[in-house]
């Protein structure tokens, strides 16, 4: 079932905190709350579910937006993105120390907005805490507001949604696109097919073919070249046939 991706605002500027909200319940996200510091943040995150937080850097606390981040990092895996009226030097080196995923100055149109919420979706490596690119070399993250425990964010036109890894049967590579096929609908994602199995369950998702990735618990049959799932024949290699007999026969 599609979701639209759900936002908490930290921001101690009511008037920017509003009008923030206004413009991303106007795109069509989620915001899950809007409050204006740390220890308010700190509840939320820790009661609700929350897909990404945009933060001030200056708050109305003694704890900065800084510190959330460094709060977020050690105990979340979602991503977050500053926004804040400081884009000095020394402002932005100490906000780079706990890797935010966005940095956004004010002020700020609507489009920017949500260019850095695509961006910082786009670029975050669920289950590792981190951005793409980044090594992972810290302990993992816990995850009991992970979100994608049971899910991945697909786009579709102008938002990201998250669709249950149980409702994908199958993924078909398109040139440089992947075609994510659920239950009822498609979606298009940019993406390497190699890369994006490994974003997967290793334990229902499988390379079938050169061009197609399938959830192994919806094949409805099989004979020595195909599968069928939702009465669409996929081809598969010899050895993804010979993995499906073995596990039959198991």
């Amino acid at each position: 079932m599609e979701q639209p991706i759900k936002i908490l605002i930290v921001e101690d500027n009511v008037i920017i905190a509003d009008d923030m909200q206004s413009m991303l319940e106007e795109i069509g996200y989620e915001i899950v709350d809007n409050v204006i510091v740390y220890e308010q943040a700190e509840e939320v995150l820790r009661t609700q579910q929350v897909d990404l937080v945009l933060i001030d850097i200056i708050l109305a606390s003694d704890k900065t937006g800084i510190d959330l981040g460094k709060h977020i990092r050690e105990n979340y895996d979602i991503p977050f993105i500053f926004v804040t009226s400081n884009s000095d030097r020394a402002t932005v080196e100490n906000a780079k120390t706990v890797k935010p995923n966005g940095y956004l100055v004010k002020p700020f149109e609507q489009q920017d907005l949500y260019t850095s919420i695509e961006i910082a979706l786009s670029n975050f490596t669920y289950g590792t805490g981190k951005t793409a690119g980044e090594e992972n070399d810290a302990v993992e993250a816990p995850m009991s507001n992970s979100v994608l425990k049971d899910s991945i964010f697909v786009k579709k036109q102008h938002l990201y949604y998250r669709i249950q890894f149980g409702d994908i049967q199958f993924i078909k590579a398109d040139n440089v696109y992947l075609e994510v096929n659920t239950v009822d609908k498609k979606f298009l994602v940019r993406s390497p097919l190699k890369d994006y199995l490994e974003k997967l369950p290793k334990n229902k998702f499988y390379r079938a073919h050169k061009s197609y990735i399938v959830n192994v618990d919806h094949i409805d049959a099989i004979n020595s070249k195909d599968i069928m799932i939702n009465n669409t024949l996929i081809p598969i290699s010899k050895d993804f046939k010979e993995f499906i007999i073995s596990a039959m026969n198991s």
